[in-house]
């Protein structure tokens, strides 16, 4: 079971912690949040995990008692030691854990004789950095199934259906490469401290001939969603050689005009705006 709020209260006192809200530091305090990561992400003895942000090593734990190998991340110096020092000495072969900054090693220094396409994520993932952490593993080797817990908002734009307003880049990049999951909303009386808003564990299944964007056709997605109201044909002028004919008129063949809006183009069709190898 996870600490209840007042133990996690006697915990960070006793370390003279105190939350940083810039690390996005609220800790999980519900058993059934815990068991329902685990749920979702069918989380079975042998599995190869990554956790980023592990913190009291709530959900830590539990993975590791479900039997799986672990691979964790922790910024914050303090629970880093704790970590150490605690869980770590219980679980010497299959506890991995690193002291680092998640978007840079974004699958949490995973190393294993298999492919990281082979592991999950699970974690309750720090709200500061969900998207560039989540564009980072969108730049490598994908792994298998990711359950994320989420500001809600972060949550929403990653799952937005095309036509919302919601809608972007990240959606189009994710989407590309899984397919979203049954999910689970989650209170922030979840949490200790207590965030403002609400969370979202967010299910995502790798697809099974995933589509991950090259660098250069991620910024020019990024680009035109800076200016989602204006119509796709204006927005392509100076941004492609050939003025986004060729793209506009695949988008034509899909019954999409000039005229839409980017936030109205499906997410299939932003893989024709990639350029043909010369």
């Amino acid at each position: 079971m996870p600490l209840s709020p007042s133990e996690t209260r006697s915990l960070l006192a006793k370390l003279s912690h105190f939350p940083k809200r810039a690390l996005g530091q609220n800790f999980l305090v519900d058993g059934n949040i815990v068991r329902k990561s685990l749920e979702l992400a069918q989380v079975t003895h042998g599995d190869q995990v990554i956790e980023v942000g592990p913190g009291l090593g709530t959900l830590t734990l539990a993975l590791l008692e479900a039997g799986a190998e672990v691979w964790a991340i922790e910024r914050d110096a303090t629970l880093f030691h704790y970590l150490q020092t605690t869980l770590a000495p219980r679980f010497p072969d299959t506890l991995h854990l690193f002291e680092g900054d998640a978007l840079e090693q974004p699958l949490s220094g995973y190393t294993s004789p298999t492919v990281p396409s082979a592991a999950k994520i699970v974690a309750n993932l720090p709200y500061a950095i969900s998207t560039p952490w989540m564009d980072a593993v969108l730049s490598s080797t994908l792994p298998a199934r990711l359950v994320l817990m989420l500001q809600k908002e972060a949550a929403e734009r990653y799952a937005a259906a095309p036509g919302t307003k919601s809608f972007g880049a990240i959606s189009i990049f994710l989407q590309s490469a899984y397919e979203i999951g049954l999910g689970h909303a989650v209170s922030s009386t979840c949490f200790h401290p207590r965030p403002d808003i609400d969370s979202f564990l967010l299910h995502l299944v790798r697809k099974p001939e995933p589509f991950l964007f090259p660098k250069d056709t991620k910024a020019l997605i990024r680009g035109i969603f800076q200016q989602r109201r204006k119509q796709i044909g204006s927005l392509l002028r100076g941004r492609l050689p050939d003025g986004g004919r060729r793209w506009l008129e695949t988008l034509a063949q899909a019954g999409i005009g000039a005229q839409a809006r980017p936030e109205d183009i499906p997410v299939p069709c932003w893989r024709h705006l990639v350029q043909p190898a010369a």
